[in-house]
Formats: C-alpha cells, sequence, structure tokens
C-alpha cells in the first residue's frame, strides 16, 4: 500500500500502484491540491492548505509552492493537424505562452532568490506553473500578483512494492493479451513497429531479456527527475517493468507477454528508490514527455504514455490537467489505472476521472467484472469513468531479474489499452487523441448491457475491432499548398486547401482558421464548406496594414461528420526595406589609454540598397574612433570600428551607441566599453610608527600590492633617516608584482632622542608611490621606586626598604644612592650602591636607643650624570 506522508513544504499524499495484493485489495494514489486555471479564469489566490502552513510557518521557512499562472496556452485547434506539425506547433504555443507570461513572476523570484529569501526556481511550460521554495513572506507577495492564479503547496507521494506471484507461461499468448485482439493484429502486420510508447512509473528494468533490445535507448529515452539513476533505466520496485512488460514485452519466457511487442519504450522514473514522487517531479516528466531531447525541430516524443498510479482520495482533482491537455492535443492519448477502490460507485479517482484522461478499469480472467476495479460515475463534470476495461486477473508479465511474475490490478489494465493504441498507430500513424480515442471506444465490446456504463464503461478492450472501425468508417484529409505563405502587410495572399474522402465519405466539410485574429488579417475560404467531402477550397488571407512583420503559424481545420483535421500553414510578413546593424563584440575591456576593436554589421532587409553611414556617440574628445569605412555600401558589409582612449580617461563602464543612417532609416546598436586603470601599484607600511631606543633595532613590514595586472619590479627605498640615528636595510630592495619586504632600522646607540618623520618610496619605472612611518628614539633615563615608602623601627632597630632602579630609553649608566631627612643617631647602608643600568638595592636605616623618637621624612636619591630622580620614605621611630 501506499502511505500518506508531510514532508517540508509540500502536502503529503499516499499513491498507490494498483497492483492488488488479492482480491477487494485497495491501492493507489494521490490527494490533489491544485487548481485547474483555464485561458482567462482566476481561482483562488491561496490554497486552503497552504494558508494553514503559512499561519503556522517560520519566517525564514522555505515553502515548496506550485505559482500557477493566470492562463494557459489555447492548444484546441493544434490536435488535428498530422503528427511532426503537432507535436511542433503544440510545444511551440506552451513555450511561447509561458516565455511570456512567466516573465514577472520569474524576474520577481530571481531577485528573491538572490536576496536568499527563494530557492530552487523551476518553470514549467507544460502547465504555466512555476514551483519554487519560498518564504511565506514571498508566497503572499507571488499569490497578490495580478498574473497568478493560484499558489498551492506541492505534492508528495509515496510509492510501495508490487505484490506478485511467480508463474509459469499460458501458451504461446498469454490469455490477457489473446483476449484484447492483440494475435489478430499481428496476424496482419501490426505488431507497433515505429511507435514509441512511455512509462511514467517506477522505472524499468532495462536488463529483463523481453524489454532489454526494445528500449529506444540514447538520452532521449529515459528521464529519473529525482537524478538518482541519470542515465540508464533502472527499477528497484518492479512495478514500471510489469507495466512496461504488458505493453511491449516479447515472449522470451515461453509466451507473448505484451501487446504490441514490435514497439519501442521509453520511461521516466517519476518515484525516486524510497518509492517518493512529487507533484513537481511529474510535471517535470510530463513536459519531458513533449521534449525529450530538448530540441523542438526533432519529432522524439512518444506515441502513446501509460500512468498506471493515481490519487488516495476521493473527488475531482486537476492538479495535472493541464499537462493532460497538453498531451492530448500533441496526439498523446494518456492512459490511466482506473483504481482498485471498487465495487462501490464513484470510486475512480484523479487524474483518471479527469475528462482529458482514458481510465481504465479492470475485467477478470472469465471476461467478468473485476471486483476491486474502481467504478463510475466520475466526479469530474465530462468524463466517463472508467472508460474501457481490460484485463486485470492472472496477468502474466516481466518482473526484476529476468524474472515473470502474475499479479492482478487496474495498474495492469492500464497498459493493454497503452499497447493496443502502439498497434493502432502501427496502421493508422496520423490518428489524432480524439481519433484514437474513438476508435477504442468503437471497438470496445459490452460486457453487460448495451451501452456506456458505470463499470466499464464502453467496454472491454478489443483492438482489432478498433482497427476495423478504423479501416471502414468513413474519413476524410484536409491538404493545403503551399505551406508557407508571404505577405506584405496590407496586401493578400492565396492558399489551395483540397478536401479529400476516404472509404465512402459523404458529409459536408467546413473550414475554419486559426492562429490569428480579425484585427490582425482576414481570411476567407471559397468556398467555407466543400459539399459531399471532396473538392477544392481557395484561402485568401489579408494582412492588416499594420500586422507586425514575423512568422505566424496557422491551422485550417476541417470539420464534418463529427470527425476533424487539420492542416499547417504558416503566415510570413516580411519586414519593410531596411537594414539592421550589429555590432560584436558586445564589450570590450581596456585600460585607459588603450584601445579598443569592434566589429559592425550592416545587412540589408528587403531589398534595401542604399548605402548606410556610421556614427558613434558615448565618448567625447580626447577619446577618439574611426570607423573603417564610415560609409557600408548598399548596407552590406562590415565597418571595423576602432575606440582609443586616453590615459585621463576615468576607469568605468562606457555605454556606446552605433548609429546607422541610411537614407531616411536610423538603426542603432549597443556597444559597451569597460576602462580600467593602467597598471599600478599601491605601498604601506605598518606599523605607520615604531618607538626603539638607542642602540636598538625596530622592524616595519613594506607591502607592495599589484592593481590593473601590475607585474613590474618595485625598488624601495627610504629617506628622513639622519646618519646620526641609525642604518636602514630592507629583506627584499626589489618587489616584483606583489609582495612584502621586511624593512630594519638599526639605531646608533649614540643616537640622539627624538622623533624622526620617515618616508618609505617605492619606484617602478616612472610609477613613484610613498608611505610615511615615523621612528622614535626615547631620551634616556632612569626612574627610582621604594618598597615599601613607610618604615618603622623601634629606638635601636633597622628598618629597610628596596629600592628599585628602572631604564629607560637604552639608559645604561650607574645610579648612585643618597640619603638625606635621617633623625639623629641614625644611619643608611645599602646592599649595592651604585646600582648600575637596572636593579635593586636594600636600604637599611639603623637607629640607636637615643634616636629620638618620631615621624620623619627621609628622601632618597639617585643621581647618573645630570640625571636625578628621588623618591620619598616615611621613618616613623617609637
Amino acid at each position: 500500500m501506499w502511505s500518506s506522508s508531510r514532508r517540508g513544504a509540500a502536502v503529503g499524499l499516499a499513491l498507490a500502484m494498483l497492483l492488488a495484493a488479492g482480491p477487494g485489495a485497495t491501492a493507489a494514489v494521490a490527494t490533489g491540491v491544485g487548481t485547474s486555471v483555464g485561458p482567462g479564469l482566476r481561482a483562488g489566490p491561496i490554497d486552503p492548505e497552504l494558508a494553514q502552513r503559512l499561519a503556522a510557518a517560520d519566517p525564514t521557512d522555505l515553502l515548496d509552492v506550485a505559482v500557477v499562472l493566470t492562463t494557459r496556452a489555447d492548444l484546441r485547434p493544434l490536435g488535428n493537424l498530422r503528427r511532426p506539425q503537432r507535436l511542433r506547433a503544440v510545444e511551440r504555443a506552451l513555450r511561447t505562452h509561458a516565455d511570456r507570461t512567466q516573465k514577472g513572476v520569474r524576474d520577481l523570484l530571481a531577485a528573491r532568490t538572490a536576496q536568499h529569501l527563494a530557492a530552487d526556481v523551476l518553470p514549467l511550460w507544460v502547465t504555466n506553473e512555476v514551483d519554487v521554495r519560498a518564504t511565506p513572506a514571498v508566497v503572499r507577495e507571488l499569490a497578490a500578483r495580478p498574473d497568478v492564479a493560484s499558489v498551492h503547496l506541492t505534492v508528495v507521494l509515496h510509492a510501495a512494492d508490487l505484490g506478485a506471484v511467480a508463474a509459469a507461461a499460458g501458451g504461446p499468448t498469454e490469455p490477457n493479451v489473446a483476449r484484447v485482439g492483440a494475435p489478430a493484429m499481428w496476424a496482419q502486420g501490426f505488431t507497433g513497429q515505429g511507435v514509441v510508447v512511455a512509462s511514467m512509473d517506477t522505472g524499468v528494468d532495462v536488463t529483463h531479456p523481453d524489454l532489454a533490445s526494445s528500449w529506444r535507448g540514447g538520452t532521449n529515452s529515459w528521464f529519473d527527475p529525482n537524478g538518482q539513476h541519470p542515465t540508464t533505466p533502472t527499477d528497484v520496485s518492479g512495478h514500471g517493468t510489469a507495466t512496461t512488460g504488458v505493453m511491449v514485452g516479447g515472449s522470451a519466457g515461453g509466451s507473448a507477454v505484451g501487446v504490441a511487442p514490435g514497439a519501442t519504450w521509453i520511461a521516466v522514473k517519476i518515484f525516486d528508490d524510497r518509492g517518493v514522487a512529487t507533484s513537481t517531479a511529474i510535471h517535470r516528466g510530463f513536459q519531458w514527455l513533449l521534449d525529450p531531447d530538448g530540441d523542438p525541430a526533432t519529432a522524439d516524443a512518444p506515441n502513446v504514455v501509460n500512468d498506471s498510479w493515481t490519487m488516495s482520495t476521493p473527488g475531482c482533482s486537476l492538479e495535472f490537467q493541464a499537462d493532460l491537455r497538453s498531451l492530448r492535443a500533441a496526439g498523446i492519448l494518456p492512459v490511466f489505472a482506473a483504481g482498485n477502490e471498487g465495487p462501490l460507485p464513484g470510486t475512480v479517482r484523479s487524474p483518471a476521472n479527469n475528462p482529458e484522461a482514458v481510465a481504465v478499469g479492470g475485467t477478470d480472467d472469465t471476461d467478468g467484472m473485476y471486483a476491486s476495479s474502481s467504478r463510475g460515475p466520475s466526479a469530474c463534470a465530462g468524463a466517463t469513468d472508467p472508460t474501457f476495461a481490460a484485463p486485470a486477473v492472472a496477468v502474466r508479465t516481466t518482473d526484476l531479474y529476468g524474472q515473470y511474475v502474475t499479479t492482478e490490478g487496474t495498474s495492469l489494465a492500464a497498459p493493454h489499452v497503452a499497447g493496443a493504441l502502439a498497434l493502432l498507430l502501427d496502421e493508422f500513424p496520423d490518428l489524432s487523441a480524439d481519433r484514437q480515442e474513438a476508435a477504442l471506444e468503437a471497438g470496445a465490446v459490452d460486457l453487460s448491457l448495451p451501452g456506456v456504463d458505470d463499470d466499464v464503461g464502453f467496454g472491454r478492450l478489443d483492438v482489432a475491432a478498433a482497427a476495423d472501425w478504423l479501416a471502414t468508417t468513413p474519413d476524410f484529409t484536409v491538404a493545403a499548398a503551399p505551406p508557407t505563405v508571404t505577405v506584405e502587410p496590407g496586401a493578400s495572399a492565396t492558399v489551395s486547401v483540397q478536401v479529400g474522402a476516404l472509404r465512402g465519405f459523404a458529409a459536408d466539410v467546413d473550414l475554419t482558421l486559426s492562429g490569428v485574429t480579425a484585427a490582425q488579417a482576414t481570411a476567407t475560404f471559397a468556398p467555407a464548406r466543400v459539399v459531399g467531402g471532396s473538392g477544392p477550397s481557395t484561402l485568401t488571407l489579408t494582412a492588416d496594414p499594420s500586422l507586425p512583420p514575423g512568422s505566424y503559424p496557422l491551422t485550417i481545420t476541417g470539420t464534418g461528420g463529427g470527425i476533424a483535421h487539420a492542416a499547417a500553414v504558416t503566415l510570413v510578413v516580411p519586414a519593410p526595406p531596411g537594414f539592421t546593424v550589429a555590432a560584436s563584440p558586445a564589450s570590450i575591456t581596456t585600460v585607459a589609454g588603450g584601445s579598443a576593436a569592434y566589429s559592425v554589421a550592416v545587412t540589408p532587409v528587403s531589398g534595401f540598397a542604399g548605402d548606410v553611414t556610421l556614427t558613434l556617440g558615448g565618448l567625447t574628445a580626447p577619446q577618439a574612433w574611426a570607423f573603417s569605412p564610415v560609409v557600408v555600401p548598399g548596407a552590406s558589409g562590415t565597418s571595423a570600428l576602432t575606440v582609443t582612449t586616453t590615459s585621463t580617461l576615468a576607469p568605468g563602464s562606457y555605454p556606446l551607441t552605433v548609429t546607422a543612417t541610411g537614407g531616411s532609416l536610423t538603426r542603432t546598436a549597443a556597444l559597451t566599453l569597460v576602462v580600467t586603470a593602467p597598471p599600478d601599484f599601491g605601498l604601506a607600511v605598518t606599523p605607520a610608527q615604531r618607538t626603539v631606543n638607542a642602540g636598538a633595532n625596530g622592524t616595519f613590514t613594506a607591502t607592495v600590492s599589484a592593481l590593473s595586472g601590475f607585474g613590474g619590479a618595485v625598488a624601495l627605498s627610504l629617506t628622513g633617516l639622519p646618519a646620526t640615528v641609525g642604518t636602514a636595510t630592507f629583506t627584499k630592495p626589489v618587489v616584483t608584482g606583489a609582495g612584502t619586504s621586511l624593512l630594519t632600522l638599526a639605531t646608533l646607540t649614540t643616537a640622539p632622542a627624538g622623533t624622526y618623520p620617515l618616508t618609505l618610496r617605492g619606484t617602478s619605472g616612472s610609477l613613484v608611490h610613498t608611505a610615511a612611518l615615523t621612528l622614535v628614539v626615547p631620551v634616556r633615563d632612569f626612574t627610582l621606586a621604594a618598597s615599601p615608602t613607610s618604615v618603622s623601627v623601634t629606638r635601636g632597630q633597622t628598618g629597610t626598604s628596596t629600592l628599585t632602579v628602572t631604564p629607560k630609553g637604552g639608559f645604561t649608566g650607574g645610579v648612585a644612592l643618597t640619603a638625606t631627612g635621617l633623625p639623629a643617631g641614625a644611619t643608611v647602608t645599602y646592599s649595592v650602591n651604585p646600582v648600575v643600568t637596572s636593579g635593586t638595592s636594600t636600604l637599611r636605616i639603623r637607629t640607636t636607643t637615643t634616636t629620638p623618637r618620631g615621624t620623619y621624612s627621609v628622601r632618597v636619591t639617585g643621581t647618573s650624570g645630570s640625571l636625578s630622580h628621588a623618591v620619598s620614605l616615611t621613618l616613623v621611630v617609637r
């Protein structure tokens, strides 16, 4: 079973692979939260579940949301074109509409991403939405935009393992394959050759002997939107391998297990290896199916797609409706399993119950109703659910590791229909999606009362009967020539339209045109109705005088007898005579004083033959420019533009404009000249000031930095240092490019005290830069301190204090100590006297028994030459 969960900012949903473990077992799939938006419609901007998440979210949380635009491309006229034209027209319409309508949202999200308020922006043209991870504030900002129809949480789906049992072959052809009429098609030579079927599932085991040779191969034949298996088809579940086997499996295991063994397959692995899928991954998968190689010019889209998954809760979810509409317009009929929620009514799940889907219910091995098959009526307006039924019980198919299994469930019923479509398209390759479905409806076998019912829809699949219906039913064709017409604004052109009857078709065919509005061009058919379904008509197109130049894809649709076919025509409106001008490269960078060379190309348009004169704007003297030649004869050729700058031109980006004038016409081309400063260097010194005692060394770091590509040699020197103070040396007197050099200042022992401003100078050719630094040589001196500063003694005793001499500024002399202020009978001695340079001396004051009691101030003086400092002591005699 599939289990529901919530992860990150996405709504958790349960998805099932619709392979039942036994009778009555339920399985499947996801509750949709998206809102379908048709052309011109606007739904509620914020989905209710998203509103709850916004209310509880932290301002910095990033929520996974889908931003749905208000309009979608109108694809309705394109579905009746022939296949190559149809694929190109549908993709072009989807991409063009998305590029035009998503621009505002994309620009906003680019800005918010730069602000770290959004991430993982994914524009989707197949549904015209933008999926993104964004903060609550950005989500609300998006929802408030007039071009946004709705914002909702993305969907997370969880998968379960395949439940099945091994079984032996059931004969040359498996009974389920024979029951749907496949052998009759094979007997006529139609096995699906040239038809590509697609699986959107858990992947496919490409090594299986019944599937390996039928994989189309190449980078356009496998897509893993989760990025786990980017190049090789892989399936860790077995579910996708089983459904693909029913579509295209061969008979390597002893019996034919696939409906269309001659078809090739491609696959989208929408579930990751943990069995988890997201709505974003599924949308990406549908989009990939429309253009697997990313080149709209190649028609490599599949003819059929099988989706054996559906949503877990009842109701009508339109999360994937836009994807299905796009597929149908391209002629790819989306086949879905109806679900295993029966026998209760109204149990067909979305997307199978969407009007655009083909919902496939199940029959048992006696051609009765499969008990667990989901029933109608549909919860979505306009849908018949199920559409058809196909074998869903005792289905033998491919399994992992080259094995085979027999299992049941509508997951196996759906690929019977997908395989049958491959057989039909082998015989009738240009069928529209509607015509494919109509053929299956006509060939379906009633299993109960005649007509459509809620159990098996139109009936059980019979592909041979469907092919017979197509081969015998009256039909017609529509062709148009020439395929491209050129019309000047205000002028007219004609297109020959031919309606041809097939198999006795005799109904009238009405012709209509789409692709341009009445304001752009008028279109008339003569006749507008081809009587009897066979004959010519002339389409006259008159372009409005204001119709802009360009190519306009048009669709001529013929409708008659309940059938529609179409032909494509391209209307080309040429530009009036004139010319274009282009300059390259778009931007050049040069140093001030340098030059830049551009190439300017002039090309005539619609027969213009006048001379074109070139001028340049954006720079003023003393800058100079020159064109060679200045005049381009006949508006056809190139001119070399040289721009020369002066060394004084300030660095910056200068927008330039090339103006081309030919007669009364003027065209311009934009250029950019980026001017950088000429190569130079910077010079700095650290520290800016240092104090160095006389006779000592002090160091500074000189740093040379390269500017604008400078790579020269910089010679370093120092000025301002008197010879009587000291000398200067550099570890690197010359620095090349960029680097550092250690400057050492060695002061003399006789260096006079003072502050010396110095200049570091760097020279490279004509370039000179300086940096200021300061050397401070302090005065030589000393300090004298005493501890303690109060001494108390009893008469006849001795008191002590420690005298400390501390040098300053490189002082090295001897300090002689003397004391004054002693009371009568008291004497002093010093442990060291004089104290040389620095050190301590113990002062001892001896009293006699006759020394008068009292408090005395004793002054100790230290003298060294002309330097003298004193410290006071308090002597207390008791």
